[in-house]
């Protein structure tokens, strides 16, 4: 039997088709690694995505999995399609009809409606959401045909534009940018209904996750190709790729050994903050430093040296 190739480590950004789950794409992975003859790698996604959702799914590989809780906070971009006249159980294009209207905002009318809805909102999340009531997940009571009450909850839309072209009569396609909790089928029907009409989500596309953007994004036609023997490390962004908003903390051998060991630095002239550790192009810790001292949040146990 051949010799496995090393575990590893690092994200592969997957621009997820519709109609596969966050789930099926981290199996999808594994699936790959392991006929392309790699070790047994942990991998994780940094974020979930409805399967009637498409775009960039952040997935974490060895010990890049420590950061997908990170990308869980960070805030995403998605373009949205809005279909006035019908509002549908599932708020997307799954469930039945449950009411109609015949109003059709017009274009101003939209661009006016959307300062309503940017910056600090509460909305309810959809009763067909994986949140948990009472232990179980909404959409199984709600699949049940159980009444399902979620509570409101505090998010922030950073901004809500109108998509180049993105209008039609009966529809109107938006760009969001959004906090981490935000549910946009939750924002599709509350800005159809402050217009006094009903709607529901046709299309959902995430081109932004934290820092990783659709210009980094594989389609799942190239992951497969990993395990007819493509190279992984061309698909593969490296561990600090997703820290890409934290200073680097360059560190001498020394220092290094110290952090790994889960040390304290002191007498650093660094302005407290979070910052990304390194010796020479080597993560080797999350390190918060605070006065002049430097604490490990989360250490990285990587080769010295790139394989």
């Amino acid at each position: 039997m051949s010799e496995l190739k090393p575990a590893p480590n690092g994200w592969i950004i997957l621009d997820k088709p519709r109609g596969l789950g966050s789930t099926q794409a981290v199996a999808a992975v594994k699936r790959n690694l392991r006929q392309g003859g790699y070790a047994k790698t942990k991998v994780g996604h940094g974020g979930t995505l409805d399967p009637l959702a498409e775009g960039v799914l952040p997935i974490a590989l060895g010990e890049a999995t420590k950061l997908a809780g990170r990308m869980l906070d960070a805030s995403k971009i998605y373009d949205f399609t809005l279909k006035f006249g019908e509002e549908t159980a599932t708020l997307d294009t799954e469930g039945e009809v449950v009411e109609r209207s015949d109003h059709r905002p017009t274009l101003e009318q939209v661009e006016a409606a959307l300062p309503h809805f940017t910056g600090a909102i509460e909305q309810v999340p959809p009763a067909y959401s994986a949140l948990k009531v009472d232990g179980k997940r909404a959409y199984d009571l709600a699949r049940a045909g159980e009444e399902v009450t979620l509570k409101t909850r505090a998010v922030t839309i950073h901004a809500l534009t109108i998509a180049d072209g993105g209008h039609e009569r009966d529809a109107i396609t938006l760009t969001a940018h959004v906090s981490k909790g935000t549910y946009i089928r939750s924002l599709a029907r509350d800005i159809a209904r402050d217009l006094g009409s009903l709607g529901h989500v046709t299309y959902l596309r995430r081109t932004k996750a934290g820092p990783f953007t659709e210009s980094q994004a594989i389609s799942l036609d190239k992951l497969n190709e990993v395990a007819n023997g493509a190279a992984l490390e061309d698909l593969l962004l490296p561990l600090e790729a997703g820290l890409d908003d934290i200073p680097a903390l360059n560190l001498n051998q020394t220092d290094a050994q110290a952090a790994r060991e889960g040390r304290v630095l002191s007498g650093l002239p660094q302005p407290s903050g979070l910052y990304c550790a390194m010796l020479d192009s080597v993560p080797v810790a999350l390190m918060e430093i605070s006065d002049g001292t430097a604490k490990v949040v989360r250490g990285f146990n990587l080769p010295d040296v790139a394989e």
